[in-house]
């Protein structure tokens, strides 16, 4: 490719639908920098990240303090392998557990697999501590979830796309309505080991439960013996103006699963969170990962405590959430036929639209002469998470690009 080419983006493109899997349909942006809130493409445009790769980016892309933590581990050890011991994964993980209440953590790599080692959890815990008898046991999920693309998550998916051809699915599992109390009192059976739930359903178009829903389904778990399992991997960490989504009940789950933001945009951490009582049907053997709790990777997670503890990221998601939500809100007064709704805590928000969503996240994108990322999800709905740094300044002009899209398109 020459360097005079007006469009390198394309040439970067090509590269990717000829040498890589077609498993996504990116918005066509090939990104190259990026800082903080704003990101620039390979032919120098740049644009405003509104959806922080889901959460990922809570902190902005490449938060100074976060890359130099990582520079330092970088140029002592990265891998170990847990088979032996490193000075990293003690201190994060006691720093973590302090944050958040918890006794122990499991530290994994991606948001999956803390979904996986937490039904394993579970399951053994069941048949160990709740004497199910043995290949019984059987764990609750909403409908709309998405805690991941593993072949046993995707079975209890109920999105089509994501399960469709990838059966036998796994046994062992009971989806019913999300939000729906009584639909959770129902289907719990003396082999029911856990309930496993979004507090906010991000990828279904960040759906929130009606209020009172997680402290209900909390006293029913409790009654039933059940493990409450909060998938926190995309609301946790000030994303939805509390440090955890729960935490808007006040409610501490027997489980809670990290990921995305832990890792600060920086290098992919994940993991579980609970107590030694539940925790301790893990043995040497039973469960692992070569690369979980790795040097670098709890550096950064560290890094990352202390960053929450030092700024109130919590408080900027919601003043600056209300702001974003009640501007989208004008819009949608303006525009009755093409947003149907506007609904978010704190900085995860989404509008449902009348009309296909795609082209006008499209639209943003190729907004002049700086674009908006934002990302449809469900074909119907849009989401926008931007990074928790941005500014009301920052966000004015976002809405301004929405508004101008939803009054040409």
């Amino acid at each position: 490719m020459s360097q005079n080419d007006k469009n390198k983006s394309k040439f970067y493109l090509d590269l990717d639908a000829r040498w890589t899997a077609h498993n996504y349909n990116p918005i066509p942006v090939v990104i190259k920098k990026a800082k903080g809130a704003w990101v620039k493409d390979v032919d120098g445009k740049k644009y405003l990240d509104c959806l922080s790769a889901y959460s990922s980016q809570n902190f902005g892309h490449r938060h100074p303090k976060l890359v130099r933590a990582l520079k330092r581990q970088l140029g002592k050890v990265v891998l170990t392998s847990r088979a032996f011991c490193n000075n990293s994964m003690g201190e994060a993980a006691k720093k973590l557990c302090k944050l958040t209440d918890y006794e122990v953590f499991l530290p994994m790599n991606t948001g999956a697999e803390a979904v996986e080692s937490a039904l394993k959890i579970a399951r053994k815990w069941g048949y160990e501590k709740k004497s199910v008898a043995e290949n019984k046991a059987e764990v609750i999920v909403c409908e709309d979830n998405f805690h991941g693309r593993t072949i046993t998550i995707v079975g209890f998916s109920t999105d089509p796309q994501a399960k469709d051809g990838f059966g036998p699915i796994t046994p062992g599992f009971k989806v019913i309505p999300f939000g729906d109390i009584d639909a959770l009192k129902k289907t719990i059976t003396k082999n029911t080991v856990a309930f496993l739930f979004e507090p906010i359903q991000g990828e279904a178009g960040v759906i929130i439960p009606p209020e009172g829903y997680i402290k209900k389904a909390q006293k029913i778990c409790k009654k039933e013996n059940i493990l409450m399992i909060a998938d926190e991997i995309q609301t946790g960490f000030c994303r939805t103006g509390n440090l955890l989504a729960c935490d808007f009940e006040s409610v501490k789950p027997d489980i809670t699963l990290v990921a995305k933001a832990v890792g600060g945009g920086i290098y992919p951490v994940s993991g579980v969170l609970s107590s030694w009582e539940i925790m301790d049907v893990l043995t040497p053997g039973t469960h692992g990962s070569t690369w979980g709790g790795n040097s670098l990777g709890m550096a950064v997670l560290e890094a990352v405590v202390d960053l929450i503890e030092e700024e109130d990221f919590s408080e900027r998601a919601q003043i600056l959430g209300s702001y974003f939500i009640k501007g989208l809100k004008r819009i949608q007064a303006k525009h009755p036929d093409k947003i149907k709704e506007v609904r978010g805590r704190g900085l995860l928000i989404a509008i449902e639209l009348d009309v296909k969503s795609r082209p006008y996240t499209e639209a943003m994108k190729n907004n002049e002469p700086v674009g908006l990322l934002a990302k449809e999800t469900h074909e119907f709905s849009i989401r926008f998470i931007p990074p928790l740094i941005i500014t009301k300044k920052e966000l004015e002009w976002a809405l301004s690009v929405v508004e101008k899209v939803f009054s040409e398109i």
